[in-house]
């Protein structure tokens, strides 16, 4: 592994810490992932595209999860992954380096609770591409489509196990066929606002392996009010922000 990748060490709380680097780091869109989700404390988790960790470390931070497994196609991601595990204490993390279409064999198929993905968001060929690889593979689907990451998690999920995802607004009906094309019906959606008046620039959507047709559509979330956090995203980024 080439050492001279940017590392550098952030808090996610008290006496907690996250390694990312110059490709591998985190925003506002994986941190409300994790809070949405909803994950218990005997849920056998598995991250998809984990990146630095932050999903994983955050549940694992909060004692949410049983287990997570965090995959990610890049070795650099999984060597950042590596070292949050050690330096935290985080036995029961498991990093995965490994494309998901190549995944049989290296997590355990049909068996998982909860699964979450903070995917790229762009369709291969859709807008301009990145010229750093690292990038390019973040946010445009080149290693893998939104219909392999549904596909693979469909089969990582035992019946009744909860995807979770997070996604663009105006992919969201492509999102929804597809769930349901692999037997995962959608059950939750939440808008996501910068601030009141102003359109969604993400959604959040939680489906069931197997479950019954019934969605619920929450409250929009609303990251701004007045110039400052709205009330609801310094509860959701408190124990992040105790550790700044």
């Amino acid at each position: 592994m080439d050492k001279d990748i940017g590392l550098s060490k952030q808090p996610i709380g008290l006496d907690k810490y996250i390694f990312t680097s110059s490709h591998h780091t985190f925003g506002t869109d994986a941190v409300l992932l994790a809070d949405f989700s909803g994950a218990k404390k005997n849920d056998k988790a598995v991250d998809l595209g984990t990146g630095c960790g932050i999903i994983s470390f955050l549940l694992l931070r909060d004692e949410l999860c049983e287990t997570v497994y965090g995959v990610d196609i890049s070795e650099e991601a999984v060597f950042l992954a590596e070292n949050t595990k050690e330096l935290n204490g985080f036995e029961n993390f498991y990093p995965v380096c490994s494309n998901l279409l190549e995944l049989k064999g290296k997590v355990p198929f049909g068996c998982h609770t909860l699964v979450t993905c903070n995917p790229p968001y762009k369709a291969n060929g859709a807008g301009l591409q990145n010229p750093d690889s690292f990038h390019r593979t973040a946010r445009h689907e080149t290693m893998c489509t939104l219909e392999d990451i549904i596909k693979v998690s469909a089969k990582l999920l035992q019946t009744g196990g909860r995807l979770c995802m997070c996604h663009r607004p105006e992919r969201l009906a492509e999102l929804f066929d597809l769930m349901r094309n692999n037997k995962v019906e959608p059950k939750r959606l939440r808008l996501v606002s910068q601030r009141m008046g102003e359109k969604p620039w993400l959604v959040l959507v939680e489906g069931r392996r197997c479950g019954n047709t019934g969605l619920t559509i929450e409250p929009p979330l609303y990251i701004e009010k007045n110039g400052d956090f709205s009330a609801e995203m310094k509860k959701i980024y408190g124990p992040y922000k105790e550790g700044h």
